[in-house]
């Protein structure tokens, strides 16, 4: 597999090059990603979609996380970027079914089995209502864990700290074998707001509270 490839920018989001991800993320370069999230709606409640990311991944490990996110890579644009949609949830939409909510400047660190990373991002942020339940979603093994849904009204107490825990029903990413004998099982976790990505309290109910807003299905 050909090593993926960012472009770079300087903090006021001008291009100045390109770098391998290892060394983006390494370094601390700036970069772009997508983010998309989820929603459907059940009668007059509104849920939210989110993932868990794999215990393999590079940052943030077993963190939870946006419905379907990604880096851009070298050349891509953000039309491109929404392919992150098909490949983590095998869903089928055009970008322009997308609705752009926001974009988020975020400067994030770690170290993942003792190997330090600095993530810088220009990030678009997009909501989508989609109303197909959870089974219906092809979650892809090496990215995605497992896909929950709570009430938005819940997530967004959570982050506003209003609440200390809450409960999601999810599903787990279908074995790499017999997929068609595979029936996927509900399952029911008690999640803390410390358990999601760092990405910051007002990232979290900014596109929280425009979510709201994103039209029907």
């Amino acid at each position: 597999m050909t090593p993926e490839r960012f472009d770079i920018y300087d903090d006021q989001q001008h291009w100045i090059g390109t770098a391998l991800r290892s060394e983006v993320h390494a370094k601390g370069y700036w970069h772009r990603s997508f983010h998309c999230w989820i929603v459907r709606d059940e009668g007059e409640q509104r849920r939210v979609l989110f993932q868990r990311r794999r215990d393999i991944k590079d940052t943030f490990p077993g963190c939870y996380d946006i419905t379907a996110a990604g880096h851009l890579t070298a050349g891509e644009q953000l039309q491109d970027a929404s392919r992150e949609l098909e490949e983590e949830l095998g869903v089928h939409v055009s970008f322009e079914a997308l609705t752009y909510l926001l974009t988020a400047t975020q400067q994030l660190q770690g170290e993942v089995r003792g190997v330090p990373f600095i993530d810088r991002e220009f990030s678009a942020v997009y909501g989508l209502c989609l109303n197909q339940p959870l089974e219906a979603y092809v979650l892809q093994p090496s990215e995605v864990d497992s896909l929950y849904e709570v009430p938005l009204d819940d997530l967004l107490a959570l982050f506003r700290s209003e609440i200390d825990v809450i409960q999601a029903i999810g599903v787990q990413t279908q074995p790499s074998s017999d997929h068609a004998a595979y029936e996927p099982e509900r399952i029911v976790r008690e999640i803390r707001a410390t358990e999601f990505v760092p990405h910051g309290t007002a990232y979290y109910t900014d596109v929280l509270e425009s979510l709201y807003h994103v039209p029907k299905d």
